[in-house]
């Protein structure tokens, strides 16, 4: 999909601390714990994914919870060591029926860190050659569709039917030639936060002394993450009955999952609304966000409006969950598994 006018991708986001983003989220969480008889209640709103999904979730231990109907609707992957042998990936791929063009992903990861789309297997493995040799890798296959979703999701377990409760349309930037300045002079132009634009350098380092001919486009980014330089836009209009039943399906078939946000691409936005042509990507719980806050334009209070509306979700959702039997998640274990997390991501990459 095209991406909104050059003049419409501002988001008060850009320029808003992380520290003033989630300021309410700290004493709105020690309400919703004395409501809910429960401070780490998210933690458990996903009784079959680790922490809930807080953190330190494992991308094909998430895809192993699905069943056969949810199966299907995942784009096909394999699960690698970043050293393991070339002579080895390729055996695995080609037991996968997967062929080029191939996504890499750290299996633990974190806003998109570590995502190169591989073209060949030189691609592959100079990618992989940049993490330690034991860290876990995803190579999964390349949804070439143009169109990209994050939906999110919420079902209580004592509900017969789930919801979708925000839908994000993702763009991926592209600078447009002018047959006279380079891709660098292209970028700086680009009005995006200093360090999308930094970001988009990295990653197109090999470009950037070249001169687009005029009307050529150059893509800047193809990771559907706000924080690597996708635009977002809030896709409210385009939730039906028709997606809601689609999803519901979906989520009702992954173990234990009741509130996430699931990552999609589609080739044509009419058919998405009617619940056909999507493949999922990848999935995540209680550490998900209403994406669409980030679109451009979004207003202060409907950003905090719309993530505590959803932080309240995910206590409610782990408040039926401990009532049905669920045992709680201790501070300890929370602290452990993001600190391990951390350590982990601390041994990735820096991004190019």
């Amino acid at each position: 999909m095209t991406a909104p006018e050059e003049s419409d991708t501002r988001s008060i986001l850009d320029s808003l601390p992380d520290v003033i983003l989630y300021a309410l989220h700290v004493p709105y969480s020690l309400y919703l714990a004395a409501r809910y008889r429960g401070m780490f209640l998210p933690a458990i709103a996903n009784p079959g994914i680790l922490t809930g999904g807080m953190a330190g979730e494992s991308k094909t231990d998430l895809f192993a919870l699905a069943g056969p109907y949810a199966r299907e609707y995942f784009a096909p992957f394999i699960t690698v060591r970043a050293g393991d042998s070339l002579e080895t990936i390729r055996a695995a791929l080609a037991k996968a029926g997967l062929s080029y063009p191939l996504v890499a992903k750290p299996d633990v990861g974190r806003n998109g860190r570590g995502v190169r789309i591989a073209q060949n297997d030189a691609e592959l493995a100079t990618h992989l050659a940049r993490f330690p040799k034991d860290i876990r890798m995803v190579v999964q296959k390349y949804i070439e569709d143009d169109g990209e979703a994050g939906i999110f999701y919420v079902r209580k377990p004592s509900e017969t039917r789930g919801r979708i409760t925000s839908l994000t349309l993702k763009y991926f930037p592209a600078v447009v030639g002018d047959g006279i300045s380079t891709v660098r002079e292209l970028i700086k132009k680009q009005p995006r936060p200093k360090s999308v634009i930094e970001l988009y350098m990295r990653r197109n380092a090999r470009y950037l002394s070249r001169v687009l001919a005029p009307g050529e486009r150059h893509p800047l980014t193809s990771v559907g993450n706000y924080v690597r330089g996708a635009i977002f836009a809030d896709g409210a209009s385009a939730i039906t009955p028709e997606l809601e039943d689609a999803f519901d399906r979906v989520a009702k078939d992954i173990r234990g999952f009741y509130y996430g946000r699931f990552d999609v691409r589609f080739s044509d936005l009419e058919e998405l609304k009617h619940g056909r042509g999507f493949t999922l990507i990848e999935y995540n719980g209680a550490s998900s966000e209403p994406t669409h806050v980030y679109a451009p334009h979004t207003p202060l209070a409907k950003i905090y409006r719309d993530m505590l509306h959803h932080w309240r979700l995910a206590y409610e959702v782990g408040a039926e969950n401990r009532d049905r039997g669920v045992k709680q998640v201790s501070l300890w274990r929370i602290w452990k598994v993001v600190r391990d997390e951390s350590k982990l991501i601390a041994r990735y990459p820096d991004e190019e």
